[in-house]
């Protein structure tokens, strides 16, 4: 479990599809730690000094934009939540619903930036105006919908210390749906049935 609150941005060593390699500032991790990259729970496999590599399954692979990395790209990394820890975004299971585009982005007064993404249909229930949704891991408050996307709004501290700043129109994002959104959901569908 996470927050969505990124802790650092990692870089890219190598990405061969199935195992990802990325350089990050992480004090003592076990092999088998669980971290969040671009908002996806993967396993520590191996560790050298500030190297850490993760293998990614064919699933994981297929459903988000971890396969598309290259080397120099930047990541967002987030350790796990301890039961005691400040939940300062919202929590975040990192497990991707979907991965999608970025639609645009514009810029406001005092460094702020308004991003709309595609909302695919498959979350679309999901996703509603001041609920949670993390997007690359990083925990964001939904602030419009409309006929098939979604708006953020980013602050600065965002920006300057997440990849969202880097990102442009086009690009992919890993969604995750708030998770106490997926029980309502799920619970209204099995009324149905």
């Amino acid at each position: 479990m996470f927050t969505g609150i990124v802790q650092q941005l990692g870089t890219v060593i190598s990405n061969k599809g199935h195992v990802l390699t990325v350089r990050a500032k992480f004090g003592k991790l076990p092999k088998g730690a669980s971290i969040a990259i671009n908002g996806t729970c993967l396993t520590l496999v191996a560790r050298k000094t500030s190297t850490f590599t993760f293998d990614v399954g064919p699933q994981t692979h297929r459903l988000t934009n971890l396969g598309s990395l290259k080397k120099g790209d930047r990541v967002n990394l987030e350790t796990p939540l301890k039961a005691s820890d400040f939940v300062g975004g919202h929590w975040v299971s990192g497990h991707i619903d979907a991965c999608d585009k970025i639609l645009n982005r514009g810029s406001l007064k005092n460094g702020f930036v308004r991003m709309r993404f595609r909302l695919p249909s498959t979350i679309k229930p999901l996703v509603a105006p001041k609920g949670s949704v993390a997007i690359d891991g990083t925990s964001l408050t939904v602030t419009k919908t409309g006929r098939g996307w979604f708006e953020v709004m980013l602050i600065p501290e965002t920006l300057e210390n997440t990849t969202l700043g880097y990102l442009e129109p086009g690009d992919r994002v890993n969604l995750e749906a708030d998770l106490m959104a997926r029980y309502v959901a799920n619970i209204l569908e099995s009324r149905k049935r």
